[in-house]
């Protein structure tokens, strides 16, 4: 656990949840609720002197949002396969209007969106969990779906990829955005299985729906014969399989042969390094002309693909291993053959022949209809269920509300296993729900050792003083190159702790104060990932005349080392 030194990290409710007339009056004052809450509350006191209100009453979500209950909106469905120009389409229109929003699934589909649009001379603000890049002047802004802005009003609003509201942990937010952001256009992107779902869920708000259905640009062959031999494997290839693990036995594999280099793209890389591993594959300059990859290149990266190979048709997700769905397939399979690149004809084949069948039978058939939308409650419900029950433990209130909570047909509560865990953590500690409320919401994956004991140390020492120092659990200048796969992991997990770092800076901004600090070793942290997978290939990523990715390291570690802490040594090259 080498690499791991660079962090010091240390190893009863009543049944109902009706409110009467008094109560709502008393818990209004105390909470200071938003508006859409008091508006809710106040209304049912006025109109029935002995009002109830049942807080677990969650079957009407689109009252939660009065600033686009206001306004009729006009709703553009672009519904289409990968490689459409639906999302194309719509931020013409984003890019034309005079205020706007984008809301997209990644931070890296964020930063494409801010990026043209800023070259395209629309000034445009970026902003993530991680991030905020503020433009003078600027009256639109890319940002990450959790980040939507309910409260403002815009001309304009996009939200990409919106089949996402069927998903099981952050179909919430793509339902917040559908039914929240308050905008004269809203264009809402993603695949035609989402439409059914989408029009019964529009209609109670009154706005004005309209579907445009896309053809892809460019063809896509599913191959008859299984590529079998990874000496097959051709320039612009791009091999998928579900594990890290795998996905270095294949690169190393591939490049054996001598023939070809590659770049790795996966889920649990930084995604400044997964930008880079792709700009590498698409750059003509550079060696690595085959890309090594898990479904993290399902959306948000432009790749020049020529071929997309299934290694393996089963992937575990966390529970079991099963086969790929029709809507996982069909979204791996059409990043092949983009169109305007230098492979616009895109092919899709497996390794083995026995996957064919399932191969193209998937993208034969017609993605399953969308059935449901993610939901969850508003922290104002939360809080005032806590205190109708006199009690800031966020774990029993949390499990208590979703056990009682009714929903329409129309709606699932989006899974919280994750919030539950930080909350068994938080709840041992004398904080404020709210506090507690945000813990629990901080992107830390619990099954991550270093990454969940980074949380519960941000959390104690908070709870300890209001202050959280980076220094008091990391050392700077100890990060170093991984030598092996365990310390690549654990590199990873250290980004992840410096990454929770500086989303609670932007939450909590006094009592995280070194958000720069945590930043610049998150940069580090990318660059040292690159040079071991530079290593690892035993290759330079550029031909001779580029600067290398080591060289980048030096200067950079040294610059910012004696930026941020002047009292280490550096030694002069």
């Amino acid at each position: 656990m080498a690499m791991a030194r660079a962090f010091r990290l240390r190893n009863s409710l009543s049944s109902s949840p009706l409110l009467h007339d008094t109560a709502i009056r008393s818990l209004l004052l105390n909470v200071g609720c938003n508006s859409w809450l008091y508006c809710q509350l106040s209304s049912t006191i006025s109109f029935h002197s002995s009002a109830k209100f049942d807080l677990t009453d969650l079957t009407q979500p689109h009252l939660w949002y009065p600033n686009a209950r206001k306004k009729k909106r006009n709703v553009f469905l672009h519904m289409g396969p990968t490689n459409s120009g639906k999302t194309y389409h719509a931020l013409k229109r984003l890019e034309a209007s005079s205020s706007g929003l984008y809301c997209g699934p990644l931070r890296l589909l964020a930063w494409e969106v801010a990026r043209r649009l800023n070259k395209a001379k629309v000034p445009c603000n970026l902003i993530t969990g991680q991030e905020r890049d503020e433009i003078d002047g600027a009256k639109h802004t890319s940002l990450t779906v959790e980040m939507a802005d309910v409260s403002g009003e815009y001309q304009c609003a996009v939200i990409d990829e919106i089949q996402m509201l069927g998903c099981k942990t952050r179909g919430y937010a793509f339902t917040r955005a559908l039914l929240g952001i308050c905008s004269d256009e809203l264009h809402v992107c993603g695949d035609p299985a989402s439409v059914p779902l989408i029009q019964r869920i529009l209609e109670v708000t009154d706005d004005v729906v309209q579907v445009q259905y896309y053809e892809r640009l460019s063809p896509l062959v599913p191959l008859n014969v299984p590529l079998e031999s990874f000496a097959n494997v051709k320039k612009g290839d791009c091999i998928v399989t579900f594990s890290r693990q795998d996905i270095y036995k294949l690169k190393k594999k591939i490049e054996a042969g001598g023939k070809h280099l590659c770049s790795v793209v996966y889920g649990s890389l930084p995604p400044e390094t997964r930008t880079k591993q792709a700009t590498l594959f698409n750059d003509e300059r550079s060696e690595m002309d085959v890309l090594v990859a898990s479904d993290a290149i399902g959306m948000g990266l432009n790749l020049n693909i020529s071929r997309i190979i299934f290694s393996t048709m089963k992937k575990f997700d966390g529970e079991s291993t099963r086969n790929l769905t029709v809507p996982e397939i069909k979204q791996i399979a059409g990043r092949a053959g983009r169109y305007g690149s230098k492979f616009p004809v895109g092919e899709v084949m497996c390794l083995n022949g026995s996957d064919l069948p399932l191969l193209h039978s998937s993208l034969n058939a017609a993605s399953p209809v969308l059935e449901r939308a993610g939901l969850f409650p508003t922290f104002d419900l939360l809080s005032l269920y806590s205190r109708m029950h006199s009690t800031k433990d966020f774990h029993p209130v949390l499990e208590k509300f979703l056990a009682k909570a009714k929903l329409s047909s129309d709606y699932f509560i989006s899974d919280c296993e994750e919030m539950l865990k930080i909350a068994v953590v938080v709840d041992e500690l004398p904080l404020a729900l709210y506090d507690k409320y945000l813990f629990c919401l901080s992107p830390v994956d619990m099954n991550d050792d270093i990454s969940a004991q980074g949380l519960i140390q941000f959390a104690e020492s908070f709870s300890r003083k209001g202050l959280v120092q980076l220094q008091e659990i990391f050392t700077p200048g100890t990060l170093q190159v991984p030598k092996t796969q365990n310390q690549l992991k654990e590199l990873e997990s250290i980004h992840k702790v410096l990454d929770l770092y500086v989303w609670l800076s932007f939450r909590m901004e006094e009592s995280f104060p070194d958000r720069e600090v945590a930043a610049s070793q998150k940069s580090m942290c990318s660059l040292l990932i690159e040079e071991f997978l530079e290593r690892s290939g035993g290759y330079r990523p550029f031909r001779k005349g580029q600067p290398t990715p080591q060289w980048l390291q030096k200067k950079y570690q040294k610059r910012e080392m004696q930026k941020y802490f002047p009292e280490i040594n550096v030694e002069s090259d």
